[in-house]
């Protein structure tokens, strides 16, 4: 087990080494310090500082300059890796249920390390466990153990060779076979072999195998998920039956195995079966506890809303080092300036501050929401484990399944953006595979496309809400949700009669602003999109293709825009609570406003086109805001980004180190990485810069 981190706050959150960030950092409005406080609390701020530690002190964990490795190598190392961080148990199945928010923190932190690393530890001890702890029952808690000593090594096995998003056609059949008391399952062909799963390819031992259960008489009850070993966890050599290998090189997280396996007639017990859902006695009959198919159906594909939102998580990590990266250059690299012989930060130009502060928001607003989000899914989790089948616990189900899905594009999307932003706001360093950007944002593409397509998922978001404004259109329903999302749907006729009023910047400069701004817009797509699909009914389309004709310019903004509406809603209550320090409040609210506003302002046209904006004045006075608030902000940019940096070592990029020293960190890596640094010496040059040179040495 790593010792955990003592002392006060001077070893918790030490001051960072002198160098020309410091300037900024004195110019800050806020205590760094006070705002990690705030934002972690003083005991996830020692677990983190816990992990990062345990890392940095562990030569497997050591990175090494310019070390390209092999495919296989790097995947071996990754699974030897994921092994340490269980022997480390820096967070038992106790600590889970005790502090649950360490659960996504632990993640995190792996994530800012490596994001194969986070994704292995993820799949196998969320994902395939939370699957087996949710779906299964206790017939099945002898899993949970083994898979956190790392006895079994676990992987999700639902996409196909030939589906992915329908998982209802899913082809793969597990019959019953009553005289053995065994499920059979098997791959009827190539095109139903199980595919892109992570952790398959080379390490997993069992996989949670999601396939079409059949009791005799061929009567099929749909996709149940079973679990099925496919690897001796001696040798990892396939299990009698079991086609199964590795896919090869991706375009990132190449440290992560993806595989894929087939079945011939594979015999497993009926206890394989996860039981939750849905049971097969011994004489081949089944029952469920649910009647409806479709509840039974969502249930079972619980453990998909567990990763989408992980994935939340993981892409505000890639977001938030990136940011940190670009902020940190940016404060440091001069260039130009109103004189020849000045030179100005390219922070202080206003192009960089509105390339790069509406993301450090972005970043900061994100991050709290991922976090609440995670608390949701918890409750939503117990409730099942308890058994819970009252008619809150369906709707709360629901409601999380439409927030993940429309969280999963969101999050991933804006970070994928925002990196590119990042790389391309720090010049020609920005694309030199040392500084790490083009690591994170190959990292962070495959967020956009497993667990759900992203554009796919939106629809799930948009079909929720359509559900509820039939059901108010129908039967004269209220607008109620568990977790109050969708609540302000109650006065929606009344919301839609609302104009943008506000005439002037100083106005503006509130996240309350944009919440009235985007409650209209929901309101707005949401009664256009209800108009368009009854519109495409009547003319005769099926529902199938009604959905498919109304998604494109109207299902898919409203299910970004509700989801954008929920993120504003939480964070600007979070930073307008009264427990909020008084010397956080403006930075807070600052950061609160810039991510509404910004995110608002892609919705202009849609603002315009329904009457909710009108004249030239509401675009300009919204436009300048942003500019305004990222103005606001400059001085705060580099304590915001002190913040939610981790130490050098994990942040692993030259002109992003915390010393600010750009030019001597980035100049020593290239000379490392080249191999010549023993060779200077040879330029005459380098005797005057020895110290210069043997400090280089010293860090690196």
């Amino acid at each position: 087990m790593a010792p955990p981190v003592e002392g006060g706050d001077a070893a918790l959150l030490p001051e960072f080494p002198r160098g020309p960030l410091d300037a900024y950092r004195a110019r800050a409005s806020f205590s760094w310090k006070e705002l990690a406080l705030f934002t972690e609390g003083e005991d996830m701020l020692r677990f983190k500082k816990t992990i990062f530690s345990a890392l940095e002190n562990d030569p497997l964990f050591a990175r090494s300059a310019g070390a390209d490795l092999s495919l296989e190598k790097y995947r071996e190392l990754n699974f030897l890796r994921c092994k340490r961080i269980f022997e480390y148990d820096f967070l038992s199945v106790e600590d889970m249920f005790k502090s649950p928010l360490k659960v996504p923190a632990l993640i995190q932190c792996l994530g800012m390390y490596d994001s194969s690393l986070a994704v292995k530890y993820l799949l196998h001890s969320l994902v395939f466990g939370s699957a087996v702890y949710s779906s299964g029952s206790e017939r099945h808690l002898t899993y949970i153990q083994k898979i956190f000593s790392m006895e079994i090594f676990g992987c999700f096995a639902l996409t196909e060779l030939s589906h992915g998003s329908n998982t209802k056609a899913i082809r793969t059949t597990a019959h019953y076979d009553p005289a053995t008391k065994e499920f059979i399952i098997h791959s009827p062909d190539f095109e139903a072999a199980k595919f892109w799963v992570g952790n398959m390819g080379k390490t997993a031992t069992h996989a949670v195998v999601f396939a079409k259960l059949h009791v005799p008489g061929d009567q099929c009850h749909g996709l149940h998920p079973f679990i099925v070993q496919i690897r001796d966890p001696k040798t990892l050599l396939p299990m009698p039956g079991v086609m199964v290998g590795d896919m090869g090189k991706k375009l990132g997280q190449n440290g992560l195995d993806n595989g894929f396996a087939m079945f011939h007639k594979v015999r497993v017990p009926r206890q394989s079966l996860l039981n939750r859902m849905g049971d097969v006695t011994p004489e081949g009959t089944y029952v469920s506890p649910f009647k409806d198919v479709r509840q039974r159906f969502g249930v079972s594909l619980g453990g998909l809303s567990s990763g989408r939102v992980s994935i939340l998580s993981l892409a505000v990590v890639n977001l938030k080092l990136a940011v940190a990266i670009a902020l940190r250059f940016s404060a440091t690299r001069r260039q130009f300036g109103p004189t020849e012989e000045e030179e100005i930060a390219v922070l202080e130009y206003p192009m960089q501050q509105c390339r790069l502060l509406p993301y450090l928001a972005a970043a900061y607003a994100l991050d709290h929401f991922s976090k609440s989000l995670f608390l949701d899914l918890v409750e939503f989790q117990r409730g099942l484990a308890s058994g819970d089948r009252s008619a809150r616990q369906a709707e709360l189900g629901r409601e999380i399944h439409a927030l993940a899905s429309a969280s999963k594009p969101l999050a991933s999307w804006t970070a994928q953006q925002g990196i590119q932003e990042c790389r391309e706001a720090c010049g020609g360093h920005g694309y030199l595979a040392m500084n790490r950007l083009g690591v994170l944002r190959d990292d962070n593409d495959p967020n956009c496309t497993y667990e759900g397509d992203n554009n796919v998922l939106l629809q799930q978001t948009s079909n929720y809400l359509l559900g509820l404004l039939a059901h108010r259109v129908q039967d004269g329903a209220c607008f109620r949700s568990p977790l109050k999302s969708v609540d302000f749907l109650d006065a929606y006729p009344s919301i839609l009669d609302q104009k943008f009023e506000v005439s002037s910047v100083a106005d503006c400069l509130d996240s309350a602003v944009a919440l009235a701004a985007y409650k209209w817009l929901v309101c707005y797509l949401l009664r256009e999109t209800y108009r368009k699909l009854n519109q495409e009914k009547r003319s005769g389309s099926s529902d199938f293709e009604a959905r498919n004709n109304c998604q494109v310019s109207h299902g898919r903004p409203l299910a970004l825009a509700f989801l954008e509406l929920t993120v504003v809603q939480r964070f600007h209550e979070h930073v307008h609570q009264p427990c909020v320090p008084p010397s956080l409040r403006a930075v807070l609210g600052r950061l609160s406003a810039l991510y509404a506003l910004w995110s608002l302002s892609r919705h202009a046209a849609l603002l315009y086109r329904g009457g909710y904006f009108s004249g030239e004045q509401a675009g300009e006075v919204l436009e300048s805001a942003v500019l305004a608030l990222s103005s606001q902000l400059k001085g705060d940019a580099v304590a915001l980004a002190d913040v939610i940096a981790p130490p050098d070592f994990v942040l692993d990029s030259p002109i992003g180190r915390a010393d600010g020293e750009l030019y001597k960190n980035l100049w020593g890596a290239v000379l490392q990485e080249s191999k010549v640094l023993e060779r200077a010496s040879w330029w005459p040059e380098f005797s005057v810069n020895k110290p210069v040179i043997g400090s280089l040495k010293s860090k690196l």
